[in-house]
């Protein structure tokens, strides 16, 4: 008796995600030809990636500050946790991701400042932000940069805010000088290796907050 071969069976994306998917990704590859410290790697992050990223975030509380949009995956994954999409804003200094970030998310205000000066040009004050989510190549800058980043954000982190922050390496990012420096606890969030190349989690606060 002659067995049929099974037949595989392929889930198709709609061909307007599908193209969107492509889009994406050829527009991270041209940044990270262009500038690859800091995009830092030839793939967008995964959502696996994004869902550990956004998991502190409360709908109902403060607003919300992603550094380093990108093509969009946190910040689409921000948005599914139910905050309102005026109080989200996103950080891109790199002016194409900056006009897809736009086109995409047209009610989230995009702001083309470096992250060291962001409170220049948000609309909340200092104090106004329950999470700062971070998708910045810390890896690629020096402790100067991490200093005046993470001091920046947590100017405009409420009490008990916190700073999320993804890696390729097992180890946080941020220099300990800086750590210390800040007053700052750093603890492991989580890692998925269902991202290129496999990513961990960080979250930093405010120490005894």
């Amino acid at each position: 008796m002659q067995h049929k071969p099974k037949r595989s069976r392929a889930i198709a994306l709609p061909s307007g995600e599908f193209r969107a998917r492509a889009t994406e990704y050829l527009d991270f590859l041209a940044a990270w030809v262009q500038k690859p410290r800091q995009t830092a790697s030839v793939v967008p992050s995964s959502r696996y990636l994004a869902r550990l990223m956004v998991a502190q975030i409360d709908p109902a509380d403060g607003r919300v500050l992603e550094l380093g949009g990108g093509t969009g995956v946190f910040t689409r994954a921000i948005l599914k946790t139910g905050l309102p999409p005026e109080k989200l804003e996103v950080v891109e200094i790199n002016p194409a991701f900056a006009r897809g970030l736009r086109r995409h998310f047209p009610q989230v205000s995009v702001l083309e400042t470096p992250a060291q000066i962001v409170s220049t040009a948000t609309t909340g004050e200092p104090g106004d932000y329950q999470v700062v989510v971070s998708g910045l190549p810390l890896l690629a800058m020096d402790r100067y940069m991490h200093h005046d980043i993470l001091s920046e954000s947590f100017r405009m982190l409420q009490p008990g805010g916190s700073f999320v922050q993804f890696t390729y390496s097992m180890r946080h990012p941020v220099n300990r000088e800086v750590i210390e420096a800040l007053g700052l606890d750093v603890v492991r969030v989580g890692q998925t290796v269902r991202n290129f190349p496999p990513a961990t989690v960080f979250r930093f606060t405010r120490r005894g907050e």
